[in-house]
C-alpha cells in the first residue's frame, strides 16, 4: 500500500515539474518579448563584446609582436567602423535613389510595357498607377519607423557597448564574490568557454562564408556593371549572420536593383541565377564542412530557432537566433534535470563544446 502511495506522489510530482517547465517557458517568453525594446540592444551589445574579444585575442595570437594593449582598441575600431560604414553607406544609398528617383520610373515603366508586351495585356500599368494603389502613405509610416527604431537601436548599442568594454577589467573580480570556491569557480569558468566557444565558432563560420558570398557578388556585380556595389556587398555580408534564408534574401537585392538599371530584361535575371548559383554552391560545400568541426547544433533546432527568436525579436532575433541556441545548449548542458534538453538541441548528442584549445 505504501508503495502504491509512493508511486502515485511521485508521478503527480512529475506532472507538476512538467507543468512547472511549461509554465515558466510561457512567461519567460511573455517576458522576452515585452521587454524586447530594453533587452534586444544589450543582447546585441554583448554578442558584439564576444566579438570584440575574440578578435582581440586572434589579433594577439595569430600576428607576430602584436601588442596585447593595442588589441582591444583595434578590435573594437574594426567592428564599430564596419558598422558605421554600414550606415553610412545605407544613408547614401538611400540619398542616391532619392536623386535618381525619376530616372528609375522610366525604366521601370520600360520594363513594365516590355512586361505586359509578352503578356499580352492590352492595358499597361505605370509605376505611379501601382504606387498609388499601393497606398504608400501607410508603408511610408512603417518603413519610417523602422528606421528611426533601427536609430534608436544602434545608439543604445553603442552606448552598452562603451559601458561593457569599460566594465570587463572587473568581470573576473565579480566572478570570485559570486562563486567564493574554486570548484564553483572552475565549473562558471568551463561554461562561459563553452558558450564563448560556440559563439567565436558561429561567428568565424558566418564570416567565412559571408566573405567568400560576398567577395564573389561583388565580382559578379562589377562584371556586370551594377552600382551601389560597396552597399551591396556589405547587405549580402550582414544579411549571412542570418542563418538558413539570410543570404539567399541577400542575394535577391541586387538583381531587384538590376530592374532599373539594365537596359535589357535578362541581365538582372543572369545576375539572379549566378547570385543564387554562387550561394548555393558555398552555402552546400564550404558551410557544412566548417560547421561540422565547429558548430554542434541541430539544422532542424537552427530553423526553429530562428522562427522562434525572429517571432520575439525580429529582424534582431533572427541575427541572434543561433548565439542565443549555443548559449542556451552549453547552460542547459550543465544541469542533470535539463540536460536532455541539450542532448536534443545538439547535433551529434554532446553538448560539450571542445575547450581545450581555449
Amino acid at each position: 500500500m505504501s508503495d502504491l502511495i509512493t508511486a502515485r506522489r511521485a508521478s503527480a510530482l512529475s506532472v507538476l515539474k512538467v507543468c512547472g517547465v511549461i509554465s515558466t517557458a510561457i512567461l519567460s517568453g511573455f517576458t522576452l518579448f515585452a521587454l524586447r525594446h530594453i533587452l534586444t540592444p544589450l543582447v546585441l551589445a554583448v554578442f558584439l563584446l564576444l566579438m570584440v574579444d575574440g578578435l582581440a585575442r586572434a589579433l594577439r595570437d595569430r600576428i607576430p609582436y602584436f601588442p596585447d594593449r593595442a588589441a582591444l582598441p583595434v578590435a573594437v575600431i574594426l567592428i564599430v567602423g564596419l558598422f558605421a560604414l554600414t550606415i553610412s553607406q545605407l544613408v547614401q544609398t538611400a540619398s542616391d535613389f532619392s536623386a535618381n528617383s525619376h530616372l528609375y520610373e522610366d525604366k521601370l515603366n520600360t520594363v513594365l510595357e516590355k512586361g505586359s508586351a509578352q503578356l499580352g495585356l492590352t492595358v499597361t500599368p505605370t509605376v505611379a498607377e501601382l504606387i498609388k494603389r499601393l497606398n504608400p502613405a501607410h508603408y511610408g509610416g512603417a518603413v519610417a519607423r523602422g528606421f528611426s527604431g533601427f536609430g534608436e537601436h544602434s545608439v543604445f548599442v553603442l552606448i552598452y557597448l562603451g559601458f561593457l568594454v569599460a566594465s570587463r577589467q572587473g568581470f573576473g573580480r565579480k566572478a570570485k564574490e559570486l562563486f567564493p570556491t574554486d570548484a564553483r569557480r572552475k565549473e562558471a569558468a568551463r561554461v562561459f568557454a563553452r558558450i564563448r566557444k560556440g559563439v567565436e565558432s558561429y561567428v568565424w563560420v558566418q564570416t567565412v562564408v559571408g566573405v567568400f558570398i560576398a567577395g564573389a557578388s561583388a565580382a559578379v556585380m562589377a562584371a556586370m556593371g551594377l552600382n551601389h556595389i560597396v552597399f551591396l556587398t556589405l547587405i549580402i555580408f550582414l544579411f549571412n549572420y542570418i542563418p538558413a534564408i539570410g543570404a539567399a534574401i541577400g542575394v535577391m537585392l541586387p538583381p531587384l536593383l538590376g530592374l532599373v538599371e539594365f537596359d535589357q530584361l535578362w541581365k538582372p535575371i543572369a545576375l539572379l541565377a549566378i547570385l543564387e548559383s554562387v550561394h548555393f554552391g558555398v552555402s552546400h560545400v564550404v558551410q557544412p564542412r566548417m560547421q561540422g568541426k565547429s558548430l554542434n547544433v541541430d539544422p532542424i533546432v537552427v530553423l526553429l530557432a530562428l522562427a522562434f527568436w525572429g517571432a520575439l525579436w525580429g529582424v534582431v532575433g533572427a541575427f541572434l537566433s543561433t548565439p542565443l541556441t549555443v548559449m542556451a545548449m552549453a547552460i542547459l548542458a550543465e544541469f542533470k534535470g535539463s540536460r536532455p534538453l541539450a542532448i536534443l538541441l545538439s547535433g551529434d548528442g554532446k553538448p560539450y563544446a571542445d575547450t581545450s584549445r581555449l
